[in-house]
């Protein structure tokens, strides 16, 4: 009986802990705003975020040739990269209001399955994100609830 109840308590923990708890949502939007900054800073988050993703992963150039994935410094690169954070910007602000959130997902899922972007390229942006993100917020950087929250985004859009 005890190693039963001890594996239904892991079993649960589990399953909290992959949530997007509000406290964690609101860590979340704060850290994000903090990261992600305003005007010339968010286009710097994004040439960081790419320039991480495009030196680890060449291939990912080919789905985004054309908005000259070859170039992240072209004006065609900047504005899908800021169209891009700006998607994510939207679902991270919907993160405590979850209908909206899942017609957010929704949406955004379409325009990527229409793109045929391979599921694994989703996880290699959550990676480089984590990492961006852990080096902008440094001690204050919550990777826990990050990823509990972010992977709710990533998971809808796949």
């Amino acid at each position: 009986m005890k190693v039963f109840v001890a594996v239904f308590l892991l079993a649960f923990a589990t399953y909290v802990s992959a949530e997007c708890l509000v406290t964690e949502s609101l860590k979340v939007k704060l850290q994000w705003a903090s990261a992600f900054g305003h005007a010339h800073e968010r286009v710097a988050f994004g040439l960081e975020l790419w320039r991480d993703i495009i030196d680890d992963h060449p291939e990912i150039k080919a789905p985004f040739s054309r908005v000259r994935g070859d170039n992240i410094y072209s004006p065609e690169f900047g504005a899908h990269s800021q169209r891009v954070l700006s998607g994510l910007d939207i679902t991270i602000s919907m993160l405590d209001t979850p209908d909206m959130l899942a017609a957010q997902l929704a949406h955004l899922k379409v325009q990527h399955v229409e793109r045929n972007l391979k599921p694994e390229f989703f996880d290699i942006f959550l990676k480089h994100l984590l990492h961006v993100l852990g080096d902008r917020l440094g001690t204050h950087f919550d990777f826990g609830a990050w990823h509990d929250c972010v992977d709710q985004i990533i998971d809808g859009i796949k």
